[in-house]
């Protein structure tokens, strides 16, 4: 197991970014400081060698123009907010029009774009990066003080961790989640409609056209929102309307580790499993990558990549049926995710 550290490069106000580099057994996983943000993860194949599954840029430049959020830790609340706007206690907080009317992953400065404090550590069976961020009251328009600590890992076991907590001195929504784009076929290598996937998951939140819910959990049964039998991306993702940008009702207990997704990519015979605590997972499959330049000359279009967002319900500030994303000093946030990959 080896954990590097260099400096990643300077922002405009002359703080330092810095690149950790984690490295165990066959996985190798950089994660910089500026928005706790997953870079690249090397996974090894049967058939085409080693190669980085994630989609991201080759500098710190092109991370603070990072429009699509590729390999981010987002906050105080991934995904979107109707109205941007929410009542608590009476009291209705105001925030800021990112996505039309509405608010995605936490505003006009969320987490993503926030230099984070890190440390990087060594246990038993993997190493680790610990991510700390403080929110002041009002950030965003979210009220009450924030502090945040994130954990990212690789184990002897071929997993990436990741460890979410965060505690409030007020009653506020929190949702973190991460924004990693993945090709298990390597980044850059077109499109991700072949890879075969399972997500267990019986229903999915119903939304309407700005992709805000409508308060409605609809059954994946006869629908194109089924992945409860391995299949195609591309089998039924015409039928979504432009592909997916949905959250689904992850099966079992919130709370307890389990079972989320499943991805199969047959042309390198790479496996990522995913495992998580929260309610949901949010399935999106680039639909908005629209020719990023990414790394080394690679150009990231429609579907070039996927994401598996583990997360509460997006608008369950707005939506008192769903999971609560309400924390308060009483209630600290604590949520874990696990990404396990098999080649």
């Amino acid at each position: 197991m080896k954990i590097s550290k260099k400096t990643f490069g300077l922002l405009s106000s002359g703080k330092k970014v810095y690149l950790y580099t984690l490295k165990v057994g066959d996985l190798s996983l950089s994660i910089s400081s500026l928005g706790a943000t997953l870079t690249s993860l090397y996974v090894p194949s049967r058939k085409q060698g080693k190669e980085d599954v994630l989609l991201g840029y080759s500098t710190l430049e092109a991370y603070t123009h990072n429009k699509s959020y590729i390999g981010v830790t987002v906050g105080r609340y991934g995904n979107r907010i109707k109205g941007a706007q929410f009542s608590l206690r009476g009291k209705c907080y105001t925030l800021y029009k990112n996505d039309g009317e509405h608010t995605l992953h936490g505003g006009q400065r969320g987490f993503d774009k926030l230099l984070w404090k890190a440390d990087a550590y060594e246990e038993r069976d993997g190493v680790f990066v610990r991510f700390e961020l403080e929110s002041p009251g009002g950030d965003e328009g979210f009220p009450g003080n924030l502090k945040a600590a994130v954990s990212y890992g690789l184990t002897k076991s071929n997993e990436v961790i990741a460890d979410y907590a965060a505690k409030v001195d007020a009653p506020c929504p929190v949702n973190l989640t991460n924004h990693a784009y993945y090709n298990l076929a390597g980044e850059g290598r077109g499109d991700i409609l072949a890879h075969e996937v399972v997500i267990y998951a019986s229903s999915y939140v119903g939304v309407d056209t700005d992709l805000v819910p409508t308060g409605e959990l609809l059954p994946v049964q006869h629908s194109p929102f089924d992945f409860r039998t391995r299949k195609p991306i591309k089998q039924d993702i015409e039928a979504t309307g432009g592909g997916y940008d949905h959250c689904f009702v992850v099966d079992g207990e919130a709370g307890q580790l389990r079972p989320c997704a499943e991805v199969y990519e047959g042309r390198s015979g790479r496996t990522l499993r995913v495992f998580t605590t929260q309610p949901g997972v949010q399935f999106y499959t680039g639909n908005f990558l629209d020719g990023i330049p990414g790394k080394g000359g690679s150009v990231y279009h429609k579907h070039g990549g996927f994401c598996l967002e583990t997360q509460h319900f997006p608008d369950a500030p707005n939506r008192p049926a769903f999971p609560s994303a309400l924390y308060d000093p009483g209630r600290d946030y604590h949520e874990k995710a696990l990404f396990a990959f098999d080649w």
